[in-house]
This record gives structure tokens, C-alpha cells and sequence, in this order.
């Protein structure tokens, strides 16, 4: 629940700023932030590439995602910057997109292989199989800054904005890289792409808004997937790499399966197991790191709760999923993949049907001497203390 004391006092130069007129509050209207999130575009650069369905979808999510944030996350001044931030940026990157779509129609169908996809729980591992998978270079793999600014650039300038964008964040939050490794051109997961659809899961983890999770867990994630699609295929056309097998990871996916699969229904499953109390544990640790930052009325006991509801839902969700697949499907163990990590990939491969070549065994082992040194080894520590804390 601590936070850097650069927050309180960027919290406080913005009340000071809003209070005395020197700069307007940022609005979270959802017509003000399409007005100005769509300035320099026209109507056509949205629906480019679209259905109706997809269309009417987003603007559906904008509505209930702005009424959230407003009457129930109770952010503070970085906070509503950030939420006018993210949401603002969501939209540009949406038209911009149709623009290119309706210029480059081709780029949105490139031919792609079939994925390999990577299923767990937050936090149970999936970013160290999703690294080692991803040093293969027989695979490719989704670039930190390309998930989060999905638009291509020439020259791309996409990693130079990604490490500015780190910089900045490790300045807000210094416990960032013991959460989760970050690399602005290093291999990640496609998080952003889901969030420039507005789907839920980079919000949840960031704000307290439990009537647009609620809506968006019920609501069909079809539009969502039709986008993330679209977007592989963008970013597989520009990179010139569609022939080799993407790596793919969000612990989302787990909740929306089958939408997921209907899009690449010849994909590869790697399921990550973990025990589920040390999952939750450290689930909590992260969002509650997240959302202080953002709100000075963080309640660590409805975090709690909420993600215990959460990692159940994805449980149940996951596994009714793989009750009907009849596809490649690898089961990995969070504690084997500790103790014996090439042992587990040997197997990984061997169920998946793939050759684990001595080029790819030797970008994992320096994959594995990489992460050795990473802050985020710390975290194990930090949820020890957590947890004789609680």
C-alpha cells in the first residue's frame, strides 16, 4: 500500500493547477473524449477494416467504462489524468488504426502461422514460459512498445516512446520492475492490445470499478478478439515475420477462452498451474501496488476478496474451455518450472509436437541468466512480508 512521494506531490501540483484555473480538469465525458481522441481523423478512419458489431461494441465498453470510473473508482487527480490518459490514447490508437486498415486493407489479413498460447493465472508464471518460449528463434514474439502503441511508425520510433514510457513509470511506481520484468523492445504480452479495445483487464488491475468488470465478464468478448486478430496480423505484416509461430500471453485470455479460440482455432495451449493461495497472494500485491497509486481510498480487504472471486472465475472459466479442446495442449507446473526449467521445456515441446533445437535451449539459457539478475526476484520477499503481515 506504499507509494512513491513523487505521486503526492504530481497529485498535488494538478489540484493546485485545476483549483486556480492555470489548466482545465481532464474531462471523462465520453463524447469530449471521442471529439478529441478522433481530432485529425474522420468517421470512415473507425469503421475501416470493422463490422457494425465491433463499432457498436466500443462505444458500448466507452459509455459504461467513463460511467465507472466516475462514480465508483474515486481517483484522485493522477488518478483522472491517467484515466483521461489511457482512455483518450485507446481511442486515437482506434482510428488511427482504421486509417491505416483503409489505406493497407492487406496488412489486417497477413498471413499468419498458427499461435502458440500461453494460459495461467496472474502471476503463475506465465511471463517466465512466455520469455522462454519467445528466445526460441523459431517463434515471435509481441514487443513491450508494439502492445502498447499498436500503430506502426517509419521510422519506428515505437521503443525510444516505450523507454520514455517506462522511465516515467518506474518514476511513479519504483517497485514496478519487481512486479513484472519490462523491456521497451523486449518480448511481452499483448496486454495493450486488449486495453485499446477497452476490455477490462488492464483496468481492473488499476482502478475499483465493478460495475464495468461485471458488465464486460458477462458482455461477448467476440469484438474484442476480432480486433486483437486484426492486430497480430497488422503487426506479423509489418515485422515480416507471419511464418513463425507467435508466442501469445495475457492471463486474460484464460477468462475468454473460447472468443480467443474461435479466432485461432489451430493454436498450440500451454497451461501454467500454480498453487492458488500463493497466486492470490501475490494477484493482491500487484493491483494493490497499482490502484494506491491512482486513488487515496484503496480498501486492501475488498481487493482481497474481489481477487479471490476473480482467480476463481478464470479457473472455472479455463477449465470448462479445455473440456473441449481437442488440440495441442502442454500442462506446466510453476514449482518444476523453478526447479528443473529445462526439463519442463523438453516436455513442453515434446506435447506440443515442436523440435526444441540447441539454438533455441541456448537463447533460453540466456534468457534464464537475463532474469537472474531482475528486481523482480525481490517480489518473493516483498509477499513473504505480506504475507507475515497478515
Amino acid at each position: 500500500m506504499a507509494r512513491a512521494p513523487i505521486v503526492d506531490r504530481l497529485a498535488r501540483f494538478l489540484d493546485t493547477g485545476w483549483e486556480k484555473g492555470w489548466m482545465p480538469p481532464p474531462p471523462l465525458d465520453p463524447a469530449e473524449l471521442i471529439r478529441r481522441g478522433s481530432k485529425g481523423f474522420s468517421l470512415e478512419h473507425e469503421i475501416a477494416g470493422r463490422s457494425r458489431e465491433d463499432l457498436e461494441d466500443f462505444r458500448l465498453r466507452l459509455e459504461k467504462l467513463c460511467e465507472a470510473v466516475q462514480s465508483e473508482a474515486d481517483l484522485n487527480a493522477v488518478g483522472k489524468a491517467f484515466a483521461y490518459g489511457l482512455i483518450t490514447r485507446a481511442i486515437q490508437q482506434r482510428f488511427a488504426l482504421g486509417k491505416l486498415w483503409r489505406e493497407q486493407p492487406e496488412l489486417a489479413k497477413t498471413e499468419i502461422a498458427p499461435p502458440i498460447i500461453v494460459l495461467g493465472q496472474m502471476r503463475s508464471g506465465t511471463t517466465r514460459i512466455h520469455r522462454l518460449l519467445a528466445a526460441d528463434p523459431a517463434h515471435s514474439a509481441t514487443r513491450f512498445c508494439d502492445s502498447w502503441h499498436p500503430v506502426p511508425e517509419k521510422p519506428d520510433f515505437r521503443p525510444l516512446r516505450g523507454t520514455f514510457k517506462l522511465f516515467m513509470a518506474r518514476r511513479l511506481d519504483p517497485w514496478l520492475d519487481t512486479i513484472h520484468p519490462f523491456g521497451a523492445a523486449r518480448a511481452d504480452e499483448e496486454l495493450g492490445w486488449l486495453a485499446s479495445a477497452l476490455d477490462h483487464s488492464a483496468y481492473e488491475a488499476q482502478w475499483r470499478i465493478p460495475s464495468y468488470v461485471g458488465f464486460s465478464e458477462a458482455h461477448d468478448a467476440g469484438p474484442i478478439y476480432a480486433e486483437f486478430e486484426r492486430l497480430l496480423r497488422t503487426d506479423a505484416g509489418q515485422h515480416g515475420h507471419g511464418a513463425r509461430p507467435r508466442v501469445l500471453k495475457v492471463p486474460q485470455f484464460i477468462e475468454d477462452l473460447p472468443a480467443l479460440l474461435e479466432r485461432f482455432p489451430d493454436a498450440r495451449l500451454v497451461v501454467s498451474r500454480r498453487c492458488s493461495e500463493e497466486t492470490w497472494r501475490s494477484s493482491v500485491s500487484l493491483v494493490a501496488n497499482q490502484m494506491v497509486i491512482q486513488s487515496d481510498s484503496v480498501d486492501l480487504a475488498w481487493i482481497e476478496q474481489e481477487w479471490r472471486r476473480k482467480i476463481a472465475l478464470r479457473q472455472e472459466r479455463l477449465e470448462r474451455a479445455l473440456k473441449q479442446w481437442s488440440g495441442p495442449l502442454a500442462m506446466i507446473d510453476f514449482e518444476h518450472l523453478g526447479s528443473d526449467w529445462e526439463g519442463e521445456m523438453h516436455d513442453l515441446y515434446g506435447a506440443l509436437d515442436l523440435p526444441l533445437s540447441d539454438a533455441a535451449l541456448a537463447a533460453m539459457r540466456a534468457e534464464m541468466r537475463k532474469s537472474e539478475n531482475s528486481a523482480h526476484n525481490g517480489h518473493a520477499a516483498q509477499l513473504r512480508q505480506f504475507t507475515e503481515a497478515g
